[in-house]
């Protein structure tokens, strides 16, 4: 019987989403279910205690081959977030008397909910399960406006976003993200269960000094979530994802006991969050560097950029802010904020246990594959939208006309395209100079498209690719290196964040972004490239509209502060 079981199981399969959505009208789910195992590895911790996880980048390299077993396993669609609990802890503790004869594998039970549950207000409601994690697709709107030769894209994908609470399996490391360690991510994945994924982020530059706020997360962090909320178009996912692998010492039998004990603490009492954070004064507000600093660090970068013998064109400064409220900075309140006006852009939270939250709302992706096809986006010069349609009309024939901008601009695509062209057949580029705008910016833009020559060669794009002009620089070691006399760290803002799957992948770059901890206040990052032609006072003024999507939460004027300009602090 078990040897039929295993047979009958031994492929991974999984259901289609559109017919699950076509078919959420089923019938109730019956109160017992049986369950066939399978194997995952398991992260897990509890609220204010020391967390048990497996990392899957432990082991030998050269034993990178797939898990024994890897399978998707659907239940009839429930009603409620409590009754797709109920399934999922069932299905649990049933798989107790039948253990997988593998000594390696990555099971994931998924429970439909006949009701689109915002996957940000679900992880809200986890708020004591750590690590977890957030990433949401674009989402056209109508602030959303791409002005192109008449040749739109759109990617249309059932999956709006993704809450995860927990760990199936952690990879993190304090060595540079390599091609082992992609291989070590991807031996959990397959195509045929596209839901099970891996989150994360990979630091800007990991050759520089980890600073202490940064340390949680290592060079990389990602998680496959041990319990998490899908939301989709038009219902939801409840699921949980064991894994085990006895090479690590993670056998099945602690894989479910962990994940039985993190869904003990799951909240099925999901409350819709406001998109409004309570107002606050901020009690302080420091650059690094201030405006005096600033200011020496563009003249300095123009300096090497305009001499005959530099081969340096463009390098991105950057700023951080740190900000101190009167009270505690929610993250993922402020993340569902930052959805109002950002429902085009990528939506992202990384937070490891006892660790800052890493959230951000940016407008940028770094590549999207999906099986050979692969896709990446240049963008580059910024400029505010304008308060009228003939204002904004003006500021963006302004930006389409500017040397600087365009310099600026031809130096990310060009380079982008030619970075695609050693691991692609084909590139088209389509359109090849636009304007993206958003709620309260816009941007020049083109979209790059090819096909790989194999799937491997996603290790390549990514490495290849990040970092890009448009976050570092042209060429990009002068640039880094110059970079790294910066006096902060800037960890993972400007660097990859997204996910891996089976058949498809998808990063963003990590722009836009703050690390977040109650109690301690943000952090904010922005950057600005410095080319030809650049004025610090004008760069100075991009950093402040970039990092006001977070600003324009927090009461910004008190009774009584005064401002310290040499210092660059606000009281």
């Amino acid at each position: 019987m078990a040897t039929a079981t295993l047979a009958r199981h031994s492929l991974a399969h999984f259901i289609d989403l559109e017919s699950l959505k076509y078919s959420i009208a089923a019938q109730p789910v019956s109160r017992r279910q049986s369950l066939h195992l399978f194997y995952h590895r398991c992260y897990y911790h509890k609220p204010c205690s020391v967390v048990v996880s497996m990392n899957g980048c432990q082991g030998n390299p050269r034993d990178r081959v797939p898990v024994g077993s890897i399978e998707t396993r659907t239940f009839p669609a429930v009603t409620s977030p409590a009754s797709a609990t109920e399934t999922l802890n069932l299905a649990i503790s049933e798989l107790k008397a039948s253990p997988p004869l593998f000594t390696s594998g990555i099971l994931r039970l998924q429970v439909p909910i006949q009701q689109q549950i915002e996957a940000i207000d679900w992880l809200h409601s986890q708020h004591h399960i750590h690590p977890r994690c957030f990433f949401s697709g674009r989402r056209q709107s109508k602030d959303f406006t791409e002005v192109t030769n008449g040749n739109g894209f759109q990617k249309s994908n059932n999956v709006v976003s993704v809450a995860g609470v927990g760990s199936a399996v952690l990879f993190r490391n304090v060595h540079p993200f390599c091609y082992n360690d992609w291989k070590s991510i991807k031996r959990f994945l397959s195509a045929n269960c596209p839901l099970i994924r891996a989150y994360g982020a990979i630091r800007f530059d990991a050759r520089a000094n980890i600073s202490s706020e940064w340390e949680p997360f290592g060079s990389f962090y990602f998680i496959i979530p041990q319990v998490e909320l899908d939301e989709l178009d038009g219902f939801s996912m409840l699921a949980t994802t064991i894994a085990w692998d006895n090479a690590f010492s993670w056998t099945w039998e602690q894989a479910v006991d962990a994940v039985e004990a993190t869904m003990t603490q799951i909240s099925s009492n999901v409350v819709k969050l406001s998109k409004e954070v309570t107002r606050s004064f901020i009690i302080s507000s420091t650059h690094i560097p201030c405006k005096k600093y600033w200011d020496l660090a563009v003249e300095r970068a123009l300096q090497i950029i305009n001499r005959s013998s530099s081969p340096l064109n463009k390098v991105v400064l950057a700023r951080s802010s740190k900000i101190v409220i009167a009270n505690d900075i929610d993250p993922i309140a402020w993340l569902a904020c930052l959805q109002v006006e950002g429902e085009n852009a990528y939506q992202f939270c990384l937070q490891p246990p006892n660790a800052p939250a890493f959230i951000g709302n940016t407008p940028e992706q770094l590549f999207h594959r999906n099986c050979l096809g692969v896709s990446s986006e240049a963008m580059a010069g910024t400029r505010a939208r304008g308060g009228s349609m003939a204002l904004d009309l003006q500021i963006q024939l302004d930006l389409l006309s500017s040397p600087k901008d365009h310099l600026e601009f031809t130096i990310v695509r060009d380079n982008i395209r030619k970075k695609l062209e050693a691991v692609c057949d084909r590139i088209v580029v389509e359109p090849n100079k636009a304007i993206r705008k958003f709620h309260r910016v816009q941007h020049l833009y083109a979209l790059l498209a090819g096909e790989l020559r194999s799937e491997d060669d996603e290790f390549n794009i990514l490495s290849s690719l990040h970092p890009t002009p448009a976050v570092c620089g042209f060429p990009t070691e002068e640039a880094r290196l110059l970079i790294a006399e910066t006096v902060f760290d800037r960890g993972m803002y400007a660097g990859p964040v997204g996910w891996f799957g089976g058949g498809e992948s998808e990063f963003a770059v990590g722009i836009r972004s703050a690390l977040v901890e109650k109690g301690l206040g943000a952090l904010i990052y922005a950057g600005t490239g410095i080319v030809k032609g650049s004025n610090p006072s004008l760069e100075w003024d991009e950093l402040e509209l970039k990092t006001s999507q977070f600003t324009k939460l927090l009461k910004l004027e008190g009774p009584s502060r005064q401002k310290i300009e040499n210092s660059g602090i606000i009281i």
